[in-house]
């Protein structure tokens, strides 16, 4: 059995560790990891998953980013992801179960409300509701397969057409959101 907790419960080593072996230790050449540099991700979207022996066996971070629409307005948006799950313990659930938890959070909340992130479209699309339709006209630094880049707005909320990603939260003053 495992748990879900807060992921600052966990050592980074630990993370980091686990995240080398889901994805290896080139990762850090990918797209999603030019929007998360330089960032921290965010505590109340992010978590982990011991089993029990203790042993981090899941994680999943979120980190801030924002949508900057020609007019030079900005839209902050969390961007979800890396999901890491130890070889172990995959398809048994783990990362749908904190996939859920963190957008579960993000429902009730009016700061982490709409989210992106870049995946596996047929998967995140049924089971969370995530869409490329809304993000056919948003830039991003790097090369991305278009249908993969995700997005999700919960019922109400609406995100801009056009506008290109970029790291951080921009206008918080404007928008309430926290750090």
């Amino acid at each position: 059995m495992t748990a879900i907790l807060p992921l600052t419960d966990f050592e980074s080593v630990d993370i980091e560790r686990l995240l080398d072996l889901a994805f290896g230790t080139d990762r850090h050449g990918r797209t999603a990891y030019r929007l998360r540099q330089g960032q921290s991700w965010i505590p109340a979207m992010s978590a982990g998953m011991r089993d029990m022996t203790g042993n981090l066996v899941g994680v999943i971070q979120s980190w801030p980013v924002s949508l900057r629409s020609p007019d030079g307005s900005m839209t902050p948006l969390v961007l979800v992801g890396p999901v890491a799950v130890a070889p172990d313990y995959q398809g048994a659930g783990l990362g749908k179960a904190m996939m859920q938890h963190v957008l579960d959070i993000g429902d009730r909340s009016a700061e982490y409300r709409c989210t992106m992130m870049i995946g596996d479209p047929e998967y995140y699309g049924r089971f969370f509701g995530y869409d490329a339709a809304p993000t056919q006209l948003w830039g991003i630094d790097g090369p991305v397969e278009r249908h993969r880049l995700l997005a999700r707005a919960p019922q109400g909320a609406s995100l801009p057409a056009i506008g290109d990603i970029v790291p951080g939260w921009h206008g918080l003053a404007e928008t309430g959101y926290a750090a």
